[in-house]
């Protein structure tokens, strides 16, 4: 998915579309669909896809009749600036005619969206003005020059024999303005109004009350260990997602969060569904999740929230606070819950009702654990509904416990005495110990300090003894030494880099020894072409590379074969990929986010420049790379800082990208005067052929420095260069002042930057590599494409040592450099 094709087709200097220079906002993903007046009347149909609209011309426009397959012509990918575009695109340009704002909302679809649409059949859920409910888009067999597709309405609440020439504001066929909000159609249109105040006036309790449309303050739910065992209390589900608000008043829906914000525009299909009840006026409350709620899954509502992922959001009520002008906040909750379910009877999509049992808490707890879930929220049954934390609500959450091996020690901080927590791991099925993380809570005073005597007696080491996670970093100042002890531990889950979730110490094992924990027969740990998987490769005879003849079958086998040389340079690292659904000479595609299908590789929660979280990508092993080459992915580019330490660079990359005047002689006169440069400041550096056009210096940094401090030296470095040999050098990114020179490259030194990893393929024709190489091999390099995806092994054979050997345990980092001096 790119640009090139939009841009190509369009003078920007003519016309009044959109050059296209909006990226995603970290909100949910957009649909918008065009009237467009051109040659032949349409309808342009626009899906969110990452930072691109995938787009179709529709010529008869969407149909609510299941029965009815409109023909969607693919056309070329829009920038997200073209949502908003409204106006004429002048005579003699493509597209000449008007261009008229139809709908505009959002939509979700359960998994990977760009995977659908390359297997051919995208079922998604649109959430706008007009348009909404359930579609299809089911790509034909039909030749053509551009893909032909069939847009399809599902048979649900929202289908019903409506065109959508019907929903314009003028008569069937004839131009119009603007779109106006028009009313609902299809099926939602039956759904009959019911007077709720008679059954409203009849709870005890109850009184008649006014209701604004704005938030009000929740009743919430005290953490206890476990759930009461009186019969005077109800469990219900505790649902891991965001505690929603609903106030409808005249009809009208606003979504509040807990602390008041409003959320409508947040959550169209929420208040849609509301809206749906045909309520006057209503006051819920109840929990916003991701998918069907079993089991949970709160990372996945994050990051649909986040527009990393795409799947439909249910709204699940519990609570009725107010219907049809009654206020039933004084009645009991069994009560004001019993009329919720009549009024939820046969709900909307995206609304369900919060069943419960009566009494038997242990009973429900240990279900809802059972099935998945986080745990139960109990509340007594004859309660009212006050505001704010309780005793009439309680939370128990599901709390696991395992064994695991002590491996070592934090140092104790400030008053604690004996350490500061226990670091834990767990039998590796590959042989060995793998790290799960660290436990400092539970323990008494007695246990500090005798234990913390114990381990100081205890020989140590500043090495991990446990292999970490991809992702993980060892605790600063850990000591470690062999496995010895055996801790039982409380804990909440598992984390997304493997981690425990809030442990706790629930008792020393003394009749257990580490080895007890491990399998029996475990054998030694296998090497990485034992211990890869073998994962299956999909439509292998399919050519990626149509100038080499290189399938994507050999591609899994290149990094199959790499893998050892790759694993260092790329695991525990946020990574950007470059996939290439279609092969190296189409359309390609950079991903840094998390998302479906990729459940092998793990996940890092960072902030980006907006201030927004998000999942980015992390591999950890053999296993996850195979995952991502599987679905197409060619090029794998690194952050130069650690996954668990984002915010400090351990790794500088200095980038010599020359413009096609430059000599190849002249880029690798200009790589020796950087390292020369370089060690005068004291840096040792290491060389990279990109497998593109240039060479990379990299200085390793241990300890890691701030980003700041790296992009404010590299930024000095480069302009220095080119103020000294302005002729040569130039360290601005003007392609117009760029012309006979050297790019000197500084600025993949950012935090959420990236470069080109060692050993990884490029999407290029050639299907060339990023290749490492010794200092000395700089003067017989030939180019910086020299080797290919077939000749690199051949490469590997050959050495007898790592070109980058000892890059991973050189000390060294900026301290006080002063480019000045």
């Amino acid at each position: 998915m790119n640009l090139r094709a939009y841009s190509r087709k369009r003078d920007f200097q003519q016309t009044p579309e959109p050059a296209g220079r909006q990226r995603g906002s970290g909100q949910r993903p957009i649909f918008v669909v065009q009237l467009h007046h051109a040659r032949r009347r349409h309808y342009d149909f626009r899906l969110q896809v990452g930072d691109v609209l995938k787009s179709w011309a529709v010529p008869k426009g969407p149909s609510f009749d299941p029965a009815v397959k409109r023909l969607a012509v693919e056309v070329e990918d829009h920038p997200l600036d073209y949502a908003n575009f409204e106006g004429t695109i002048p005579e003699g340009h493509y597209g000449a005619g008007d261009v008229a704002l139809f709908d505009r909302g959002l939509w979700s679809t359960r998994g990977d969206p760009v995977a659908q649409l390359a297997k051919g059949h995208l079922a998604f859920e649109l959430s706008g003005q007009r348009l909404h409910g359930a579609w299809h888009l089911v790509r034909t067999h039909r030749a053509g020059a551009q893909p032909q597709w069939l847009l399809i309405k599902d048979e649900d609440a929202e289908a019903g024999h409506v065109e959508a020439d019907d929903l314009l504001p003028s008569a069937k066929g004839q131009t119009g303005g603007k779109a106006t909000k028009p009313a609902s159609v299809g099926k939602r249109r039956s759904r009959r109004k019911r007077d709720w105040s008679a059954r409203a006036r009849a709870l005890e309790g109850a009184k008649s009350g006014r209701l604004r449309q704005e938030p009000f303050a929740p009743e919430l739910a005290r953490l206890r260990d476990a759930p009461p065992a009186s019969d005077d209390w109800l469990h219900e589900t505790k649902w891991d997602g965001y505690r929603i608000l609903a106030t409808v008043v005249d009809g009208s829906v606003r979504l509040w969060s807990r602390n008041a914000l409003d959320w409508t525009a947040k959550l169209p299909e929420i208040a849609s569904a509301v809206e749906a009840l045909r309520l006057d006026t209503a006051a819920l409350d109840g929990e916003v999740i991701a998918g069907n709620g079993a089991p949970q899954d709160f990372g996945l509502l994050q990051a649909t929230l986040s527009g990393e992922r795409q799947e439909p959001l249910s709204f699940v009520l519990f609570d009725l606070l107010h219907l049809a002008g009654q206020d039933l906040t004084g009645a009991p909750l069994e009560a004001r819950k019993a009329l919720l379910e009549q009024v939820l009877a046969d709900p909307p999509a995206h609304l369900a009702y919060s069943s419960h049992v009566l009494g038997h808490g242990e009973q429900a707890f240990d279900h809802a654990v059972k099935h998945g879930l986080e745990g139960v929220v109990s509340k007594r049954r004859a309660s009212p509904y006050r505001a704010g934390r309780g005793d009439d609500w309680t939370k128990s959450k599901r709390r696991e416990s395992d064994e695991f091996a002590v491996v070592g020690f934090t140092a104790p901080k400030g008053s604690r005495g004996g350490f500061g927590s226990l670091l834990l791991a767990r039998p590796d099925p590959k042989g060995g110990w793998a790290y799960v993380g660290r436990v400092g809570s539970g323990f008494s005073d007695e246990q500090l300090r005798t234990l913390g005597k114990a381990l100081q007696a205890r020989t140590a080491s500043t090495k991990p003894t446990a292999r970490l996670p991809g992702a993980a970093t060892p605790p600063r100042g850990a000591t470690w030494f062999e496995p010895q002890l055996v801790a039982e531990v409380f804990y909440r889950g598992i984390g997304n880099q493997g981690l425990l979730r809030q442990p706790s110490l629930k008792t020393l094992r003394e009749d257990k020894r580490p080895d007890d924990l491990r399998p029996k027969g475990t054998a030694a740990p296998p090497t990485q072409e034992q211990a890869m998987p073998r994962q299956h490769i999909t439509h292998a005879e399919r050519i990626v590379y149509p100038s080499a003849g290189v399938t994507k079958g050999e591609v899994a086998d290149y990094y199959r074969a790499v893998m050892d040389w790759l694993l260092p340079g790329i695991t525990g690292r946020p990574l950007s990929i470059i996939r290439c659904p279609d092969g190296a000479d189409d359309a390609c595609f950079f991903q840094k986010h998390h998302g479906a299908g990729l459940d092998k590789v793990a996940t890092a929660r960072l902030k980006e420049e907006s201030g927004r979280a998000a999942n980015y990508l992390v591999a950890t092993d053999a296993e996850s790379v195979m995952q991502l080459v599987q679905m197409n992915t060619l090029e794998f580019h690194p952050w130069g800082a650690l996954a668990e330490d984002p915010d400090n660079a351990d790794r500088i990359v200095i980038d010599l990208d020359p413009d096609p005047e430059v000599a190849w002689a002249e880029v690798k006169r200009a790589a020796r005067l950087i390292h020369d440069h370089l060690e005068q400041l004291g840096l040792r550096s290491f060389l990279r052929a990109t497998g593109g056009k240039g060479l990379h210096v990299v200085v390793p940094l241990r300890p890691a420095s701030p980003w700041p401090q790296v992009k404010n030296f590299t930024r000095a470095f480069a302009e220095t260069l080119a103020a000294s040999e302005p002729q040569r050098f130039i360290a601005v990114a003007d392609k117009k002042r760029r012309r006979g020179k050297i790019f000197v490259d500084y600025l993949r030194n950012a935090r959420g930057a990236t470069s080109v990893a060692s050993y990884s393929l490029r999407a290029r024709p050639n299907a060339s590599v990023a290749v490492p190489l010794r200092w000395d091999e700089l003067s017989r390099l030939k180019r910086a494409d020299a080797w290919d995806l077939r000749s690199l092994p051949r490469r590997l054979a050959r050495l007898k040592a790592d070109p980058w050997a000892g890059m991973d345990t050189l000390e060294q980092s900026l301290g006080d450099i002063d480019i000045g001096d």
